[in-house]
């Protein structure tokens, strides 16, 4: 099992910059993949960025540009820094990680991110 902590979510203005945060714990030999999800209410949860063991990363298509995943093997820690922030990036980021097996994979709790126009 792998508990993923995820934190820095908060609240900033339009054009601000956030850095969201999320440490795997457990059997992390388990998972390759790790990234963010996000979701408001009504809408399906969308890709915002992932990164590979290797550093190979994917954005999703609103964020690139602005977003910058980065990954810390060593610490089992995922980072996401967020910059030039819209009001249409508020949601409930999710941390996810990919198991090698397959599946589901693991989800963290959600962080609310807000952009104050």
């Amino acid at each position: 099992q792998v508990r993923l902590v995820a934190s820095g979510g908060g609240l900033v203005q339009a054009g601000g910059s956030l850095r969201l945060s999320c440490k795997a714990y457990g059997n992390i030999f388990s998972i390759d993949a790790m990234g963010w999800y996000r979701q408001t209410p009504g809408k399906q949860r969308e890709l915002v960025a992932s990164i590979t063991k290797g550093g190979s990363t994917d954005y999703g298509d609103s964020v690139k540009g602005r977003f910058t995943i980065s990954r810390d093997n060593a610490l089992n820690t995922v980072y996401l820094q967020m910059n030039s922030l819209d009001p249409e990036d508020t949601a409930d980021y999710y941390c996810h990680a990919v198991r090698i097996l397959g599946g589901e994979g693991y989800w963290g709790k959600g962080t609310l991110v807000t952009v104050s126009s």
